[in-house]
C-alpha cells in the first residue's frame, strides 16, 4: 500500500474532514481528495461516506483505520530514529510550552540560543494543550505533568509556585482582600468557566459559572488584564516577579506547587541540535528565580 495514500486515509478519519486533513499535511484539498480516491480504487473499496459536512468512515474503513495508524506509527519511529542520528548543529527545533511560559520565559532562553547556536532555528509552539511528541508535533515540550507516554524521556527542572495577584492599580481602586474567599467577584475567568470555577470553588473561593465578567483561554491574554487593572488572577511566581506593578495578594498563604518538565523523545536525545537546545533550556529552567 502506497503510503502517501494511507496517510491521507488517516489523516482525514482522524480530522474529519477534508480541508482540515489537508492543513493538518500541508496537502491542497484536491491533491488529498485524489490520494483519497486512489486508495479506494486500488482497495476496491468505500472508505468514506458523506455526513452533513463531515466524512464518516464506513465499515471498511473502520476495519482499515488501525492498520493504518500502525503505519504512521511506524512512518514516525522511521523519521525520530533519522532526526536522532542527526549531528550537525543547525536545523530546526520546536519547542512546545504554555502561552504563558512561550511568552514571558522563553524570549530570554532563545536569546541564549541564538547566541551559543545561531545556526539553528527555534520554532517555539505556544498551546496550553500537550504536544505530542511522538508525532513529532514539537521536539521539546515544557510541561506541568509528568510524561506517561511510551518512548518519551523528561526531567523535572523545577518545582514552581503560583499565588493569586493584582496590580498596583487595581489595589488603588480597591479594598485589599483579606482572604481568598473575597476575591471571587474580582476573578478573570479562563474557559472553559464551569471547571474553572469548580476549581476555584475547590481552594475555598466562592466563585460561580457566570459570576466571571472577563473570560479567556488565553494566560497571557489575563495576565495582560490584570496588568491593566482588570481583575485578579493566579500566576506562577517566576513570570509574576518580572512583572512590574503587580502585588501578590496572599503572600503569608502556601502557594499552589507547580512542576515544570522538560521533555523530548528519547530517540531525539541523540540529536546534537536538539540536544544542545535541551541542555540550555534544562540548566536555564532550573535556576529561574
Amino acid at each position: 500500500m502506497d503510503w502517501n495514500r494511507a496517510q491521507a486515509f488517516l489523516a482525514t478519519a482522524e480530522a474529519g474532514s477534508l480541508s482540515a486533513a489537508a492543513r493538518q499535511l500541508g496537502l491542497t484539498q484536491p491533491t488529498l481528495s485524489r490520494q483519497v480516491a486512489a486508495l479506494e480504487a486500488e482497495l476496491d473499496a468505500t472508505l468514506f461516506e458523506r455526513v452533513g459536512k463531515k466524512l464518516v468512515l464506513t465499515e471498511t474503513g473502520m476495519g482499515l483505520l488501525e492498520h493504518a495508524r500502525a503505519m504512521g506509527e511506524a512512518a514516525n519511529a522511521l523519521t525520530l530514529a533519522a532526526s536522532g542520528h542527526t549531528q550537525a548543529i543547525e536545523g530546526r527545533v520546536s519547542i512546545s510550552a504554555s502561552d504563558a511560559y512561550a511568552a514571558y520565559i522563553l524570549p530570554d532562553i532563545a536569546e541564549r540560543i541564538r547566541e551559543e547556536a545561531p545556526q539553528i532555528t527555534l520554532v517555539i509552539i505556544s498551546r496550553n494543550s500537550l504536544s505530542d511528541l511522538r508525532r513529532r508535533e514539537a521536539d521539546i515540550a515544557i510541561r506541568h505533568v509528568r510524561p506517561d507516554e511510551d518512548g518519551l524521556v523528561g526531567k523535572l527542572v523545577r518545582e514552581s509556585t503560583a499565588n493569586f495577584y493584582a496590580s498596583q492599580s487595581w489595589l488603588s481602586r480597591n479594598e485589599r482582600p483579606k482572604s481568598m474567599a473575597d476575591i471571587a467577584q474580582y476573578l478573570i475567568g479562563f474557559e472553559d468557566t464551569e471547571r474553572f470555577a469548580q476549581f476555584m470553588r475547590g481552594i475555598g473561593i466562592p466563585a460561580t459559572e457566570d459570576g466571571f465578567r472577563l473570560v479567556s483561554e488565553n494566560s497571557v491574554v489575563v495576565w495582560e488584564m490584570v496588568k491593566r487593572g482588570l481583575g485578579i488572577s493566579a500566576m506562577m511566581r517566576e513570570i509574576a516577579e518580572r512583572t512590574t506593578g503587580i502585588v501578590e495578594l496572599f503572600p503569608e498563604t502556601e502557594a499552589a506547587k507547580v512542576p515544570v518538565w522538560l521533555v523530548t523523545h528519547r530517540e531525539l536525545r541523540t540529536s546534537r541540535r536538539i540536544r544542545v537546545v535541551y541542555d540550555i533550556l534544562a540548566e536555564e529552567l532550573t535556576r529561574l528565580t
